[in-house]
C-alpha cells in the first residue's frame, strides 16, 4: 500500500511524510524538484505539482492512498486531481482544508472513496512570520490579541497519518487544536523564555495590518480574510478540542514545545 503525499516538503506535508516513514509505510512524496528533497528511507520522491493534475499520471500510478494539502491555486484544479486520483485507483483520501469547505473539500467528500477532512485552526508555525521583526528589534506588531488554540504542525501530520492508515475515520471532519488557547501576548511571553530575551507586542491598527499584507503581495481578498479571522475568530479557533489527544492517544504538543524546537530561528 503506497501513499502519495502532495505538498510533501511544506509546512505540514513534511511531517506527514516523516510520520508515515516512522510507521514503516511506503511513501511517494510529490515535489517540484526531487533533487532538492531530503533523503530518507522509505520515501520515493517524484516530480510534480498537485495544481497540475494532468501531469501526475505516473505519481498516481499504484497509489492506494492520497493526502491533499490545500494551497494557492488548488481551488480551481483540485477537483480534477480528485477525479484523476479515484480513476487511478486511490481508495482513501485525507484533505487538509483551506479554512473553509470549498470546491476541493467538496470534491473529496463526493468522491465515492473513503475520506477524512482535517480542519486545523491556527498553526503554531504562523509564529515564524515574526522572525524578522524579533531579530531586528525584539518586537512583534499585530492588530489583534485574541486567544487562539494553536496546533503544532507535527500533530497535524500525525493525525493525517493515522487517518490514512487506520479504519474508522471515513466521512469525518476533525477540528484540530493545541492543548491551550493563547493570546498573541501569551505566545510571545512563552517564546521570550525559549529564546532567552524579551519580545514585546506592539499593537497596530487593523488597516495597517491589511496594508502590510498587501505590500507583501497578498491579495486584497486574502488579506481581508486573514485579518477578519483574527479580528473575530470563530469559536472553533478559541476552544480547545481533544481530537489530537483522542486520535494519537497522547497529549497534543504545547506551544512551549514548539518554541523550544524553533528558538534558534529567532
Amino acid at each position: 500500500m503506497t501513499t502519495l503525499v502532495t505538498g510533501a516538503t511544506g509546512n505540514t506535508g513534511r511531517h506527514i511524510v516523516a510520520e508515515l516513514v516512522r510507521r514503516g509505510e511506503p511513501v511517494r512524496a510529490l515535489t517540484r524538484d526531487p533533487a532538492t528533497a531530503p533523503a530518507g528511507d522509505g520515501v520515493e520522491w517524484v516530480r510534480g505539482t498537485h495544481t497540475a493534475p494532468q501531469t501526475l499520471g505516473a505519481a498516481l500510478d499504484g497509489a492506494d492512498r492520497l493526502h491533499i494539502t490545500m494551497t494557492a491555486g488548488l481551488t480551481e484544479t483540485g477537483p480534477e486531481l480528485v477525479r484523476r486520483a479515484v480513476a487511478a485507483g486511490v481508495r482513501r483520501i485525507t484533505v487538509l482544508w483551506g479554512g473553509w469547505v470549498g470546491p476541493v473539500e467538496q470534491a473529496v467528500a463526493e468522491s465515492g472513496v473513503e475520506w477524512t477532512r482535517l480542519e486545523p485552526q491556527e498553526f503554531m508555525s504562523n509564529a515564524l512570520t515574526w522572525i524578522d521583526s524579533i531579530r531586528a528589534g525584539g518586537v512583534v506588531r499585530e492588530a489583534h490579541d485574541f486567544p487562539s488554540a494553536v496546533v503544532h504542525e507535527a500533530d497535524i501530520g500525525a493525525v493525517a497519518a493515522t487517518c490514512l492508515l487506520a479504519d474508522g475515520h471515513t466521512g469525518r471532519a476533525y477540528t484540530l487544536t493545541g492543548p491551550e488557547a493563547l493570546t498573541t501576548g501569551e505566545r510571545l511571553a512563552i517564546l521570550s523564555r525559549a529564546i532567552g530575551r524579551t519580545v514585546r507586542l506592539e499593537r497596530i491598527s487593523h488597516e495597517q495590518a491589511v496594508e502590510r499584507l498587501l505590500a507583501a503581495g497578498v491579495s486584497r481578498a486574502d488579506a481581508d480574510f486573514v485579518l477578519g479571522w483574527h479580528a473575530d475568530p470563530p469559536p472553533e479557533a478559541t476552544t480547545v478540542d481533544d481530537t489530537v489527544r483522542r486520535l494519537l492517544d497522547r497529549p497534543a504538543r504545547t506551544f512551549a514545545q514548539w518554541a523550544r524546537e524553533h528558538a534558534a530561528r529567532f
